[in-house]
C-alpha cells in the first residue's frame, strides 16, 4: 500500500512462533526477531555486536499456520513487512509506543543452514511434489537449526538436449 514503511530484516526468533486464532476463525502466529548488527572495531581490529533491535512480528492467515510449523527458537530468518507504531497507556497510565512488523515474507536464512521446502497444497495439506519440480519437505532440525534431509537430486536436462537451468 502507499504510504507504509515496508522492511526487511535478517535475525534469530527470540522465542518459538504463537500460534491463535481470532474468533472468525483466522490464524495468527505471533514471535519476535532479534537483529544484532555487527561492527568492525578499527582499534581492536575486531568485529563486535552492535546494539540489538527486537521487533514483534505478526503473520496471517495460512502463511501463520506455515510459520509455527517450521520455524523455531533460535533460527535466522528474513523477514518482510509493513512497520508499524502503536501508542498506548500502560496500567499505571504511562504512555508506551511499540514498533511492530505484519509480516508479508518469512522464510529461513540460508546463511550458516540449508532447507528443504514444501509446497501446500489447495486445501493447505502438505505435500512433496515430484523430484523433478525441484521441491522436497522441509522440517527445521532438534536444537532449532535446519538439516537432516538431502536435496532432492537435480533433474537430468530434457531429451531435446536443451538445459531449463538458467544461464547464469
Amino acid at each position: 500500500m502507499a504510504g507504509e514503511t515496508v522492511i526487511t530484516i535478517v535475525g534469530n526468533l527470540v522465542d518459538d512462533p504463537e500460534l491463535r486464532f481470532t474468533p472468525a476463525g483466522a490464524a495468527v502466529c505471533k514471535f519476535r526477531v532479534a537483529s544484532t548488527p555487527r561492527i568492525f572495531n578499527k582499534t581492536t581490529n575486531q568485529w563486535e555486536d552492535g546494539d540489538s533491535l527486537f521487533l514483534t512480528c505478526s503473520v496471517w492467515r495460512q502463511a501463520a499456520e506455515n510459520a509455527a510449523e517450521t520455524l523455531g527458537r533460535g533460527m535466522r530468518v528474513i523477514v518482510q513487512g509493513r512497520l508499524k507504531q502503536r501508542s498506548y497507556e500502560d496500567r499505571e497510565q504511562v504512555k508506551r509506543t511499540v514498533y511492530e512488523l505484519d509480516v508479508d515474507e518469512v522464510g529461513p536464512s540460508l546463511l550458516r543452514a540449508s532447507a528443504v521446502v514444501t509446497r501446500n497444497t489447495a486445501t493447505g495439506q502438505s505435500s512433496t511434489p515430484p523430484a523433478a519440480d525441484g521441491w522436497a519437505g522441509a522440517r527445521p532440525a532438534q536444537g532449532g537449526g535446519w538439516g537432516g534431509q538431502q536435496a532432492p537430486a537435480q533433474p537430468t536436462a530434457p531429451a531435446n538436449g536443451q538445459s531449463d537451468e538458467p544461464p547464469f
